[in-house]
């Protein structure tokens, strides 16, 4: 029964194989699918009569559709044999006996007889595999992280260690498919109806990568903080999804070469929330009073702080008040802004400034041309 078997199964599955197939994009993905399986395309509008051909064999002549955003890699007995990355329409061809048929012009004695005797010799079965998976080339989305505790970095702009709560989420893009199968895809994914998904809390191999994200928010956060380039403000985190995508890729690849060996980077990422520690909270207090009293608005508010403290301790300590407030302000550097300064008064003894007043009032008519010459005798000590 074992050879009769066999004989069938061979004779059976050639047949099918001999049929071209139509390879496509499998129904009802989810976006966030990163590697999965081209399917055949089994019927199309009730056509359709090959039900019987090998889910591990691609007949010469198949044609496999790449669409937008899509790369495809194509896979002989476990091993990569080729990447497409334009989207159109492509034929599949192959050397290997399995794949051989009579419609796509490979004669007749190699598709039919020399096939059924090689499948025979593996009781009916192929002796190879080929498969053809599309590998994501888009932003992958929905990529979540979170700290259960504060993490500490050293902030640039603080010139001290900040520490915070944060979550939010990052865009993943795989750059290089080929890095990505051969070094981080487990072998599981690697087989038809299976969906790679960094989404997905069954897939060990993502939730590594959650790990390593979490690892790396410390680093990422200090090398962003540090950067002259983004002023070194920790408050411009929310704002640019690119710039801190750059320094927590940065991060990731110092500390687990996910672009080098694993070929992923990070594209964006949004910070929606940094709960930040209790010291960190008095600091940034400090920070935007600082920041309140700079520049033109700063020397404003001090003048309106200083001239309103002069009305108080005019109003409640007299002369004593304002001689404190004076005091104060020169303790305060206050004497340095642009104020009116009086003229010094002329000094009680100066001839000269005696003269010129009694000459003024001469001319003013307040006093006689007699009282003019006796003034100047006297100030001149005649």
């Amino acid at each position: 029964m074992g050879l009769i078997q066999a004989v069938a199964g061979a004779v059976g599955g050639m047949l099918g194989d001999q049929w071209k197939d139509f390879y496509t994009v499998p129904a009802g993905l989810p976006s966030t699918a990163a590697l999965f399986a081209a399917v055949p395309q089994g019927t199309n509008a009730g056509r359709g009569s090959n039900t019987s051909a090998s889910s591990n064999i691609i007949t010469n002549g198949s044609k496999i559709v790449v669409p937008e955003g899509y790369g495809l890699l194509l896979f002989q007995d476990g091993k990569i044999t080729g990447f497409v990355a334009e989207p159109g329409g492509y034929e599949w061809r192959s050397d290997d006996i399995n794949s051989k048929s009579i419609f796509a012009g490979d004669g007749i004695v190699s598709p039919l007889i020399m096939q059924s005797w090689e499948r025979f010799k593996f009781g009916g079965q192929p002796g190879s595999q080929q498969a053809a998976f599309y590998v994501s080339l888009k932003e992958l989305p929905d990529n979540r992280f979170g700290t259960q505790s504060e993490i500490y970095w050293d902030d640039g702009f603080l010139n001290t260690q900040v520490g915070a709560v944060t979550r939010g989420s990052y865009t993943l893009k795989i750059v290089d498919p080929i890095l990505f199968v051969k070094n981080f895809v487990p072998a599981s994914y690697l087989q038809p109806g299976k969906v790679f998904d960094f989404t997905d809390l069954d897939n060990a191999a993502a939730a590594q990568l959650f790990n390593e994200v979490v690892g790396s928010l410390a680093p990422a956060f200090s090398l962003y903080t540090n950067d002259p380039s983004k002023g070194n403000r920790i408050t411009k985190l929310q704002q640019d999804s690119i710039g801190f995508a750059r320094s927590l890729s940065d991060a990731v690849e110092a500390g687990y070469q996910w672009k080098s060996d694993r070929g992923l980077v990070i594209a964006k990422t949004a910070i929606v929330s940094i709960e930040y520690d209790a010291n960190t909270k008095e600091l940034l207090k400090t920070v935007q009073r600082a920041d309140a009293l700079s520049g033109a608005r700063g020397n404003s508010n001090l003048q309106a702080s200083v001239a309103q403290g002069i009305q108080s301790a005019g109003e409640n300590g007299g002369a004593a008040g304002l001689m404190g407030v004076g005091m104060a302000s020169g303790m305060m550097g206050i004497g340095n802004m642009q104020q009116p300064v009086a003229p010094p008064a002329p000094a009680a003894d100066d001839p000269i400034a005696k003269l010129k007043k009694a000459k003024e009032m001469l001319d003013l008519g307040l006093i006689s041309q007699a009282d003019y010459d006796a003034l100047k005798a006297k100030a001149l000590g005649l």
